[in-house]
């Protein structure tokens, strides 16, 4: 088995949202995280919001042991939580201290995530505010990732905040993926990225990343460290079953770092 340096992390959501429709336990988000951590996931990512309308507070604490469990086993794996730090997310971080938090400027009753920080708009009161989480969540040793559309010119703007990494968020690339658009979007993607390493930073990315689209992203952005995937993911599952999904995202992420992409490639 190659050891891809872009690491997946598995999106829980979905899964505690069919739950939800029922008072039974099912399907178990926690039993969900061990089987995709056990089939090659290196980590699960959740994103509570205010309205538990999927993950709830028990969720994170029990998938934060998990985690910490499988660790413990000698396995490598990181926990993810996303949010916003203005709203519930730091309550979450400070007392689970995550491997790492992906900060997103969600709105309370947002369907789901589809901007990144507007950096270059912010007013100083709001930018001290992120910095001030930046700062909280560095001081318990978590790792700060800030969601970011796929712009050049602001990702000196999170460095500078003190980010440890940004998200490139991937809805504008899925969309374009397959059409006439798809050259412009990969050049976009791998010139944002581009630069976040140039600055210091290092790169996630997610958002409608699928098993169609993964490998060329890749191909665009090798430099990527994690992709965070939970929809398509998801769906795939309920035709494949976790793991058979799991070992599919990862090959994808294989084949993105295939030979003649300009890397070193692991065997």
């Amino acid at each position: 088995m190659s050891n891809p340096h872009t690491a997946l992390s598995v999106n829980l959501n979905k899964v505690a949202l069919v739950r939800n429709t029922r008072h039974l336990g099912i399907p178990s988000v926690m039993k969900a995280a061990l089987v995709c951590l056990q089939a090659g996931a290196a980590g699960i990512t959740v994103h509570p919001r205010p309205d538990e309308r999927h993950i709830r507070a028990d969720d994170v604490r029990e998938l934060s042991a998990l985690v910490t469990l499988w660790k413990g086993q000698g396995h490598a794996a990181e926990f993810n939580i996303e949010g916003n730090p203005f709203q519930n997310l730091m309550a979450f971080v400070e007392e689970c201290k995550p491997d790492q938090a992906t900060f997103v400027p969600d709105s309370e009753d947002q369907f789901t995530s589809d901007h990144g920080w507007a950096l270059d708009m912010m007013g100083a009161a709001d930018k001290a505010r992120l910095k001030a989480a930046i700062d909280a969540a560095h001081a318990i040793g978590t790792r700060v990732s800030l969601f970011m559309d796929p712009i050049a010119s602001l990702m000196p703007l999170a460095k500078a905040l003190g980010a440890d990494r940004v998200e490139l968020y991937t809805e504008s690339f899925a969309k374009a993926h397959g059409t006439i658009s798809q050259p412009q979007a990969m050049k976009q993607y791998a010139d944002a990225c581009r630069a976040a390493v140039a600055t210091g930073l290092e790169v996630n990315a997610g958002h409608d990343l699928n098993l169609e689209n993964l490998s060329d992203f890749l191909i665009a952005c090798p430099l990527v460290k994690e992709v965070s995937i939970g929809h398509a993911l998801i769906g795939d599952a309920l035709e494949m079953g976790y793991a058979a999904t799991v070992q599919a995202y990862n090959h994808c992420i294989e084949v993105g770092h295939g030979p003649g992409c300009g890397h070193n490639h692991h065997h």
